[in-house]
């Protein structure tokens, strides 16, 4: 099976390097049973991942067993994991099997396994190590086979390192380890991601726009997507859901986009740390430019509100912001010596989106 055909099957998608690189990874460790870390921020798709490498695996059609262990309460973890016994304790009127049990011949996927407290730690070392544990009031240990995935969003090394993460059980857990990288370090990826967002969207309900404005994927690529995936995702479907238009335009993202930026009512541009002069030009040419598209679409709303001569004047303002855009063109290019790949980098749109705003602006291309 060739990647491409890997990630199709398990719906795995992005043509970057990156993830290129880790479905490699995922499909040469997927047939052996050995234990996979995977770690990255919220909403980079490690569960994805996690899916692909167990149904790539001899143990396909056996249980993957999904636990996230950050949402269940200290006090019953150990219940959930292991089981119970009737009148183990206060509540317990049935026997229950625990997660290891359900899972056995399959695979258990411990999600936010930073967050299991250190008693539970020791426990799920030994369950792992021995294949046996024994279930709350039980006499006898049950055997297990299972297979083991886990991820988390934290920095397991430095968990270890301030006494929050069992060291043994660590290195137990990181026999292959994978780094989702954030959306914004692939943002090759968006405009891929945000397609299949919204055809899904329009088999899903049969309903919605069926493709974005040139503007409108250029922006979508220049935001930083904290949220990762899943707040692309998210916008995508409420953009699409609230849209009136067969397209998804610009102003239809500004609101989800801008969201966080508007409740800090921070109109200053902050100086971001660790990046690149091309980064930097870029982050503030970007900035800049939808600071002045927010508010032009706010004085526009204004102006619609009164007299209908007033309509000049909002078409003076829009004309104000292609000037703008255009010279921020210009000013790319110079400073690239006219690269146009290195321009487009800078300003956070694709070449081809470059080449039609050349044209459009009649802005010599030598």
């Amino acid at each position: 099976m060739t990647i491409e055909e890997f990630q199709k099957k398990h719906n795995i998608l992005g043509k970057s390097k990156e993830i290129r690189d880790l479905v490699d990874i995922a499909m040469q460790v997927a047939p052996s049973d050995i234990s996979v870390l995977i770690y990255g921020e919220s909403g980079t798709g490690k569960e994805v991942f996690a899916k692909a490498i167990h149904n790539y695996s001899s143990r396909v059609g056996k249980p993957l067993i999904s636990v996230n262990c950050g949402a269940i309460p200290e006090g019953i973890l150990e219940s959930e994991l292991f089981g119970h016994k009737k009148g183990s304790f206060t509540g317990a009127i049935d026997s229950r099997k625990g997660y290891f049990e359900l899972a056995d011949h399959g695979t258990l996927f411990l999600d936010e396994i930073a967050e299991m407290p250190l008693t539970t730690q020791v426990k799920l070392l030994r369950a792992i190590e021995m294949r046996e544990f024994m279930p709350l009031g039980a006499e006898t240990v049950t055997k297990v086979d299972v297979r083991y995935i886990a991820a988390t969003n934290k920095d397991l090394q430095g968990e270890v390192e301030s006494k929050r993460f069992r060291q043994d059980l660590y290195f137990r857990l990181k026999a292959v380890s994978l780094y989702l990288p954030p959306l914004r370090k692939r943002k090759g990826d968006i405009e891929e991601l945000a397609q299949h967002f919204l055809r899904s969207y329009r088999e899903k309900y049969n309903v919605g726009p069926s493709k974005f404005s040139e503007d409108a994927l250029d922006m979508l690529a220049a935001y930083s997507w904290p949220g990762n995936i899943r707040e692309l995702k998210n916008t995508i479907e409420t953009a699409a859901a609230l849209t009136k238009t067969t397209f998804i335009r610009t102003d239809d993202l500004y609101p989800y986009i801008t969201a966080e930026e508007k409740r800090s009512e921070k109109r200053n541009l902050p100086v971001p740390l660790g990046k690149t002069p091309a980064d930097l030009d870029r982050e503030f040419i970007l900035r800049a430019l939808f600071e002045i598209k927010r508010d032009l679409l706010e004085l526009k709303e204004m102006i619609q509100e009164r007299e209908p001569e007033s309509k000049s004047l909002a078409r003076e303002e829009i004309y104000a912001m292609d000037d703008i855009e255009k010279q921020a063109i210009i000013n790319a290019l110079r400073r690239t010596n006219r690269n146009k790949r290195l321009a487009a980098k800078i300003l956070g749109i694709s070449e081809r989106t470059l080449y039609r705003k050349l044209k459009e602006y009649d802005i010599s291309e030598d």
